[in-house]
Formats: structure tokens, C-alpha cells, sequence
């Protein structure tokens, strides 16, 4: 249950004061707002489906030789590889880090070839008499000579023609020896470095998602060719090696005049290339003793993190939501042991190599000392996000790449139902309506959107791969995966998804194998639907966009149409469904839930939904739907009417969702701007956190349009009277506060500052300057520090900064790092923006994996903005390459 307030007849009073008062300021902003907006929109072009005949770009010819294809012919199939690796973490004499290694892959003919094409791109490769490989068989026959070997850099292949052709149903052995650079690059078999005790420390770790694994060994670099990996790592004694299987077999011995130790690791179960990975570090790990479990459980980082408990809690909630997961899935854990390790140089937020995961040390490491809740709940959901994939995307697995949203919105789903289990008290299930289906709403709105699937023959190249990784693939597809989890029910869904999971264990499907199986566990609890579970949700999958569902509340007429936030966009993809969708609609009217109705056409009536007197209709509830909703005007009204006489009648998801769907619709120009403005009235009585979330979100908006005009000053007054209860009531609070009331009152001092609250600003540079003069003291708030630093250098100068920036290159705290990282750019001072522009391609200053995000941080800074453009641009070509 969320937290709730009391409000007593006094607070009502001047509640009821403010609100009259705001009428004024809302109609003044909407008034500018208008006029702003019709500027901007001013010669745009023809509507949706308008601009006559589009003519589509003309198709590469397609390739004459297979070599020339990103794709694998379908005449190889591998069975196992036997890799072995040996990364220097010394440079060599021409200052390189490198490692060395050979491979044998074991594959089976499927179809009649004289020609092997096998990924590989930076290796260098030992010649065999006068080839790169050798080819043999498995059952002592002679293999066909090689002819020719050669490497293709541009679609990244070993080329391997024979002098005979391979038979079907025969297996053979292709060996290489090779060696490759261990750069700094944070892809392939990459090294990682950090400083601990004086001491410069190098990791060779490993990000093979999603065509990486061929940087490190010649491999079948497909999602779909699956195999089983016997790894053995050659490394210095001082370290540990790990891999997706556990270590069997670790001897010392001395390799050209070189200790080292050679760690041999079980195989693994079959599996895709991009979730292999293999780390040699000198971390240290702990692990929990639980007798009631088979599965080791580690967590490993730098030695100095772990010794001061940062690792604690992911160990703890990672054996909790491991169990949750068996349960849900129906299924055990597939592998016998569960790394989590934390690198200082990562890309991504982490990644699921099966029994290996990978982090940055900002989603796996949580100090209880310095870290915030919000530190604490990333933590939380990456770790659940990660673990979840260990079913579905690992032992599951999609044959191709353009199924990636499956994959991921799938996790970025169930991440909250894993987490909701470890932390049952912070309602984290609420989270996902801004976490991801607004999230999902803001990209999705423009006519620069995509499907979340596409055509095989659509994604090809690594590039193209790489752009599958969006927020449609991840945050659209947790929504609409959660409608159907809402219309189907959870039980339903759970037991089509578990038939899923055992029929294609070890196995590679698409996306529509799970609509079957989700079809027939639906036709089995006999649940019924205006139609099939494929007819439903390909129109969620395979058109862009989404609908406005607009409800007259009296006629009770309903209708449908592409949401756009510019409405005079052109939209030149094509739709089958013309744009149109099979729309779920969960209602309730004056507090009483009903019954779940189906808009399957694009206008209907249906009478229930006419109302009469003061009764008010709300819906999509708890925003399970994948869509935004518009109202009568009066109906509207009523709804505000119900906020500010006692808007805990509605949920608080719902109090969300009206202000983020009126302000989304005033700024496509569907709803008049004053009733977007009249949503925020009644937030003088709110203490939520996701309402008050969505406020501030929809109103940096205005920020944005009003801060060089004449009207930014009377929004801030009435902006000010708005949040100034809450801040109040935030910052008196005595007790130990909920875990979204945390949320809340970091808000609260950040709306006060901007707007200038008596007493905010002075606050927080009291805050900030008493630890300027003890800067061991740790006595700011940590769920205030992200506000309280950048506020602060937002008002101080250079000094302040300075002081900033040498705590930042001191901080031992990845999560401290950040937010002083993100608040260096919040100066107002010009010169020290362009400093630190110059610094974020200088890695050592600015971590590689933090740059781009560095000049984000600028570029949203009003005094930055046209820096961080212009810097961009003269650097485009070092960012890109990068």
C-alpha cells in the first residue's frame, strides 16, 4: 500500500485558496503556452496518411558471393569449440596489451559446401602452410585440402575455401591460432583498469553482445548457432580466472620462462556466442553458504569494495530472486553456479552472460553508508533484469536479432516482478508505468519510431544490430508485454510462458512460438477474447505507435487514433492495420471498478460508459494498457474536481496518468493547454511520489519553452505555490521515511530551489559548503546529494566546482562518482562547461564508458546547450569511432 497523508480543514482552506489562485497563473501560461506552440508549429506539412505517393529508396543489390553477405549460409552448424586464451596484463615492446590463444570448433555439414565462412574481425592469425586454418575430421577420413584462406574485414569473416566439398551428416574440426589486442575499446576480449592502493590494476574481461565473440576467437557469431564451449584460461598466478562454467581443473606451471596458472573450466550447456564471457582479475568474491541450495552464488569485485560491504546486498537479493524465478518459470536454474561480477569499465548497465553476469559497479555494488535508494533500487532491478534473462534469452533464445524485443522487453518486464519479491514493501511493481511505458510513450509518439519487430532481412549488418538496442526493443516492449500479462491474467500467462520455456529449452525461437503457447494455455482456462492472442498483439508488434482512446462520457461513444505528438507529422511507414489496434480497456466509474471492455474497431459506442450528475469515468486503470486516454471536457473537469476534494479516491497510478496524458495531449495539440495546467491543481495536497514524478516530468517541458520568456516568472510563482507544502512537510519529517517518500522529498528540494522556495537555495549551500569544510563528513542525506550538489555548483562558481571535481577523482564509490559526475555540469559558469567538455574525451579524467553521457549531462544545461552542440559536432568523428 502506498503512503497516505492526512490532510486537516486547515490545509483544505489554504489548499482551496492556492488552487483559485493558480486558475489565474493557468490560464496566463496556457495562453503563452498556445502561442509558443503555434510558432513553433507554424508551416508544417500535411497530416497522418497525407503528402501523396512515398517512394522508397532504392535496394542494394544484393551480393554475388557468400563472403560478401553479413549473414552465415545455412551449410555449417557448429557442436563445440575448444578455446584456449592467454591475456598479457603487461604491456608488450611496442606498448600493447595482448592476448594470444588457439581454437578448435567442431561443426557438423548440413548441406554440401567446398567453403567455411566463420566470424572473425582483429585477430591476426598463424599461418599453416600457407593458410590460417586447418581442417580436419573427427573420424580419421581425410578432410578436403584447404585452397585459399583469407580474411573479409567488411562483414568480418575467416574465409576458408576447400578443394572438395564437405559431406552432410559428417562432423569436422576447423583449428586456428591467433592473436588480438586486449584494448580499451570495452568490446570483444577487452581489459578494463583501476587503481587500488597506489596500485595500477588491469582486468581482461569480455562484452560479446552482440557480434563481439568473433573479436576474441574465430566463432559461428549467430544467436542461432549454438554450441557447447570447453574454455581454458592460461593467466598469472595472482589472479582468478572465470567463465561460464565453473573452474574443473587449475595446474601451475612455467610458459616461455612466464608462471602462470591454467585454469580449464567444465563445459558449458549449448549456447549462443554473445552471452559466453571468460574475466581474468585480481577481484575478490563472497559468496553465500545455503545448504537448501545446489547453486554457488558469487559476487565479485575489487577487493577494497568488497571489504567494505558493498557486495552485501546484491548477494542477498540475487539468492532471493533466483528462487522467485525457479517459481515462476517453472523451471530450475539451468547452470550450476551464478557469478555477479562489478567491472570499473563497462559499457552497458551489465549484461547476462549465462552463469557470468557482468555489471558496472554502479548497478552491482550499493554502499548503506554513502548510496542512496535510488542507488539501491538500480541495484535491485538490474540484478532482476540480468537473472531473468537466464531463462528467457539464454536457455530460450531468439533465432535472430530482429526479435530482439522479446528478449529484452521481456526482462525489463519481469525486473519488476523479481524485485517486487526481494523488496516486497517498496511497491516496486508501480515503478514500470514511469520506468518504462512513459518512457516507451515520449519515443513512440514520433514518426521517427519503428516496430518492435522487423524482417529478418531488415537487420543485417553490426550496425544495424546495434540499433535494435532502443528504448522501443526495451521499455515499449515491457509494456505491451504487460498488457498481455494484465488481459490474459498472470496465472494464464505464466503457464503459457512455462510450456514455452520447456519446449524450446537449449533451443532458438521467434516471437510468435510464444504467442502459440500462450494461445492454447489461454484456450485451456477457456478465457475469452475478441480474438486470437496473434491477431491481438501483432498489432502492438508489428505497427509503430500507439492510440489515443477518446471516451464522450455522454453518448458513450468511444474512438482510436495514432497518438502524434506533432500532429501535422507525415507518417510514410506503411501499416497493415492501417494504425489501428484491438485495445484493452480497463475502467472504473465513481470509485467502482467494471467490467474490462474491448474497443476493436476504430470508433463504437457502449452505453455503460455514459455517465450523469457529478459521476466521473476513469479509464485504463493502473495504466495496464498501452495507450493514452482523452476525455469530454467535462468529464475532465470532474476528474480534477475529484482530485482536489479527495484525490485519494483515485489510484495513484491513475493521478499519474491524468497528468501525463493531459499534458501529452495539450503538447500534440489535442487537449487545450489550460486543462492540461488544471491537472496540477490539486498536487498542493499530494505527497506521493509517482504523481509528483509525472508533474515534474511533464512540466520540464514548460521549462524548457518558457525559460528566455516573459512568462518563466509568473510559472515559477505559481510552480512555487505548488510544491511549497511539500517541501515543508518532506523536509520535517522526522521518522524514517519510505522508500518512495525518499523520492518524494528529493523532489520537492529540487522544485523548491528551481522555483525558489524561502530557505531552499540557502539550505542546500549551507549543506554543500559545511562539507566543503569537512570533506570526510558524509552528513548530506545520501537521497538529497544529487540535488544538493548540483544546485549548489548551479549557484557557486569556480571554487565550488574545483572542490566537486577533486572529490569526484577521489571518490571510491561508483554511485558517488556518478552523481558528482552529473553535477560537475550543472554550472552556469561558460568557461568551466567548456573545460569540462574538453575533459570527457580525456580517459583519464572521464571513463570512455562515461563520455557520451558526460556531454548529455552538459548538453542539458540551458547555459551548456549550445556547447556541448557545436562540441559535438567538431568531434563527431573521434565520438563515433570511440
Amino acid at each position: 500500500m502506498s503512503q497516505g497523508i492526512y490532510i486537516s480543514k486547515n490545509a483544505a482552506v489554504t489548499a482551496a485558496v492556492l488552487a483559485a489562485a493558480a486558475m489565474v497563473t493557468i490560464i496566463a501560461l496556457s495562453v503563452a503556452y498556445s502561442k509558443q506552440k503555434t510558432s513553433a508549429g507554424e508551416g508544417g506539412g500535411a497530416g497522418e496518411g497525407g503528402g501523396g505517393t512515398q517512394v522508397g529508396p532504392t535496394p542494394a543489390p544484393e551480393p554475388k558471393e557468400p563472403w560478401d553477405r553479413y549473414r552465415l549460409p545455412d551449410t555449417l552448424s557448429p557442436v563445440s569449440y575448444n578455446v584456449t586464451l592467454w591475456p598479457r596484463l603487461e604491456k608488450d615492446e611496442g606498448g600493447r596489451y595482448i592476448f594470444t590463444g588457439h581454437s578448435a570448433v567442431v561443426f557438423q555439414c548440413v548441406k554440401e559446401t567446398d567453403l567455411i565462412l566463420i566470424h572473425s574481425s582483429k585477430l591476426n592469425f598463424t599461418m599453416f602452410e600457407g593458410h590460417q586454418a586447418t581442417l580436419t575430421t573427427l573420424d580419421g577420413r581425410r578432410a578436403p585440402a584447404i585452397r585459399t584462406t583469407w580474411l573479409q574485414p567488411k562483414t568480418e569473416y575467416l574465409v576458408v575455401q576447400l578443394s572438395g566439398t564437405l559431406v552432410p551428416g559428417r562432423s569436422y574440426q576447423l583449428y586456428t591460432k591467433f592473436q588480438g589486442e586486449l584494448a580499451d575499446d570495452l568490446e570483444g576480449f577487452y581489459r578494463s583498469e583501476y587503481v587500488e592502493d597506489g596500485v595500477r590494476k588491469i582486468v581482461a574481461t569480455t562484452q560479446m553482445q552482440a557480434t563481439y565473440a568473433r573479436q576474441a576467437f574465430p566463432c559461428f557469431d549467430e544467436p542461432a548457432m549454438k554450441a557447447v564451449f570447453h574454455m581454458t584460461l592460461i593467466h598469472p598466478r595472482s589472479t582468478t580466472a572465470l567463465a561460464n562454467g565453473r573452474d574443473a581443473v587449475i595446474t601451475d606451471t612455467i610458459l616461455e620462462g612466464t608462471d602462470v596458472r591454467i585454469t580449464t573450466f567444465e563445459p558449458t550447456k549449448p549456447m549462443s556466442t554473445y552471452i559466453l564471457a571468460f574475466i581474468v582479475s585480481d577481484f575478490g568474491s563472497i559468496k553465500k553458504d545455503d545448504s537448501s541450495s545446489t547453486t554457488l552464488v558469487r559476487i565479485w569485485a575489487r577487493k577494497k569494495a568488497l571489504e567494505l560491504g558493498h557486495g552485501a546486498y546484491a548477494l542477498n537479493v540475487t539468492l532471493r530472486m533466483l528462487e522467485f524465478f525457479e517459481s515462476y518459470y517453472n523451471t530450475s536454474y539451468p547452470l550450476s553456479k551464478s557469478d555477479q561480477v562489478a567491472l570499473p569499465d563497462f559499457n552497458a548497465g551489465a549484461m547476462e552472460n549465462w552463469g557470468l553476469i557482468t555489471y558496472r559497479e554502479t548497478s552491482l555494488l550499493y554502499d548503506p553508508r554513502t548510496s542512496s535508494n535510488g542507488n539501491k533500487e538500480r541495484v535491485l532491478t538490474v540484478i532482476a533484469h540480468e537473472l531473468a534473462h537466464m531463462w528467457f534469452g539464454n536457455l530460450v533464445t531468439l533465432r535472430w536479432w530482429n526479435d530482439l524485443w522479446l528478449n529484452e522487453g521481456f526482462a525489463s518486464y519481469v525486473e519488476y516482478l523479481g524485485a517486487d519479491h526481494a523488496e516486497p514493501s517498496w511497491h516496486i511493481k508501480d515503478m514500470i508505468v514511469q520506468g518504462d511505458v512513459q518512457r516507451a510513450f515520449t519515443v513512440d509518439s514520433l514518426v521517427s519510431s519503428h516496430p518492435l519487430t522487423r524482417k529478418e532481412e531488415e537487420v543485417n549488418k553490426p550496425e544495424e544490430i546495434s540499433q535494435m538496442f532502443d528504448t522501443i526493443s526495451y521499455s515499449k516492449g515491457a509494456a505491451v508485454l504487460r498488457m498481455l500479462s494484465e488481459f490474459l491474467s498472470e496465472p494464464v500467462f505464466v503457464k503459457g510462458l512455462s510450456s514455452y520455456l520447456h519446449q524450446f529449452a537449449f533451443g532458438n525461437t521467434v516471437y510468435t512460438d510464444l504467442w502459440d503457447h500462450l494461445e492454447r494455455a489461454r484456450r485451456r482456462e477457456g478465457l475469452h477474447l475478441p480474438d486470437s492472442i496473434h491477431e491481438i498483439m501483432n498489432r502492438w508488434i508489428l505497427q509503430m505507435g500507439f492510440p489515443v482512446v477518446t471516451i464522450d462520457t455522454t453518448t458513450g461513444s468511444i474512438s482510436q487514433q495514432h497518438f502524434l505528438l506533432d500532429p501535422d507529422a507525415v507518417v510514410d511507414r506503411p501499416s497493415i492495420y492501417n494504425y489501428q489496434w484491438i485495445v484493452p480497456i480497463k475502467w472504473m466509474k465513481n470509485r467502482v471498478e467494471q467490467e474490462q471492455h474491448w474497443l476493436t474497431d476504430k470508433t463504437a459506442v457502449f452505453e455503460p460508459m455514459r455517465v450523469s450528475g457529478g459521476e466521473w469515468l476513469l479509464a485504463n486503470m493502473n495504466v495496464s494498457g498501452y495507450y493514452r486516454v482523452n476525455y469530454d471536457l467535462q468529464n475532465w473537469e470532474r476528474l480534477f474536481t475529484q482530485l482536489s476534494s479527495n484525490h485519494q479516491a483515485i489510484p495513484v497510478i491513475n493521478r499519474a496518468q491524468i497528468i501525463d496524458d493531459a499534458f501529452s495531449l495539450a503538447s500534440a495539440r489535442i487537449l487545450n493547454t489550460t486543462v492540461a495546467l488544471q491537472s496540477t491543481r490539486y498536487l498542493v495536497q499530494e505527497r506521493e511520489y509517482i504523481p509528483w514524478q509525472a508533474a515534474s516530468s511533464s512540466l520540464y517541458y514548460f521549462f524548457q519553452m518558457f525559460d528566455r520568456t516573459e512568462v518563466y516568472g509568473p510559472m515559477l510563482a505559481y510552480l512555487k505555490k505548488l510544491v511549497g507544502p511539500l517541501y515543508e512537510y518532506s523536509m520535517k519529517i522526522d521518522r524514517p521515511l519510505s522508500h518512495t517518500m525518499a523520492y518524494t522529498r528529493s523532489i520537492a528540494l529540487s522544485l523548491a530551489c528551481t522555483t525558489g522556495v524561502p530557505g531552499s537555495n540557502e539550505q542546500v549551500l549551507e549543506w554543500f559548503r559545511q562539507w566543503m569544510r569537512e570533506p570526510n563528513d558524509i552528513g548530506i542525506d545520501p537521497n538529497l546529494k544529487t540535488t544538493v550538489y548540483c544546485k549548489a555548483i548551479a549557484a557557486g562558481g569556480e571554487a565550488e566546482w574545483n572542490f566537486a571535481w577533486e572529490m569526484f577523482r577521489n571518490a571510491t564509490v561508483a554511485s558517488e562518482a556518478a552523481r558528482l559526475r552529473s553535477a560537475l555540469a550543472c554550472t552556469k559558469v561558460p568557461w568551466l562547461l567548456n573545460r569540462y567538455l574538453q575533459y570527457s574525451l580525456d580517459p583519464t579524467k572521464i571513463r570512455k564508458q562515461d563520455a557520451t553521457s558526460t556531454i548529455g549531462y552538459i548538453a542539458n544545461n540551458v547555459v551548456g546547450q549550445s556547447f556541448a552542440w557545436d562540441f559535438f559536432r567538431s568531434k563527431w568523428d573521434y565520438l563515433f569511432k570511440e
